[in-house]
């Protein structure tokens, strides 16, 4: 999917989603679910073929396997957000023209403003506005 000004200006909140939901399943991987008492059937020592059954503590299963469910589906929500995260970087970080680089940076990875850009590299808001459209146009063509 090429990149589009739409996914730049998600690219930030997308990383900090990602950084949640890796924060979330740890928590989600470190969490133990509550232990029951089961039974398990199995063969007497002294009689081979004497089924015996016998008291054991384990972890809920119902709500251990809950704990997995919550797991796999932030886990696939990640890797689509890591792909699309890792994307975006790639395509920040081929840009070739220094300037134009500079601005996508402070724009798209660090959030800033326009007018703040502006500021900061001593140009005009418009001629940021400007940089940026031209050089999604051009890519976007190059693209197809």
């Amino acid at each position: 999917m090429p990149v589009d000004k739409q996914r730049l200006k998600k690219h930030k909140a997308n990383k900090e989603r990602l950084k949640r939901l890796e924060e979330k399943m740890q928590d989600l991987c470190s969490t133990e679910a509550e232990e029951v008492m089961g039974k398990v059937r199995g063969s007497s020592k002294d009689f081979p073929y004497t089924e015996v059954r016998t008291s054991v503590v384990m972890a809920d299963p119902y709500e251990q396997e809950k704990i997995n469910k919550q797991i796999r589906k932030k886990e696939a929500e990640r890797m689509l957000l890591k792909a699309e995260v890792d994307e975006v970087d790639e395509y920040i970080e081929a840009i070739g023209d220094p300037e134009i680089k500079e601005i996508f940076e402070l724009a798209f990875v660090e959030g800033k403003k326009q007018r703040e850009i502006g500021e900061k590299l001593n140009i005009d808001r418009s001629y940021v506005s400007k940089k940026i459209d031209e050089y999604l146009k051009l890519s976007h063509f190059s693209q197809k």
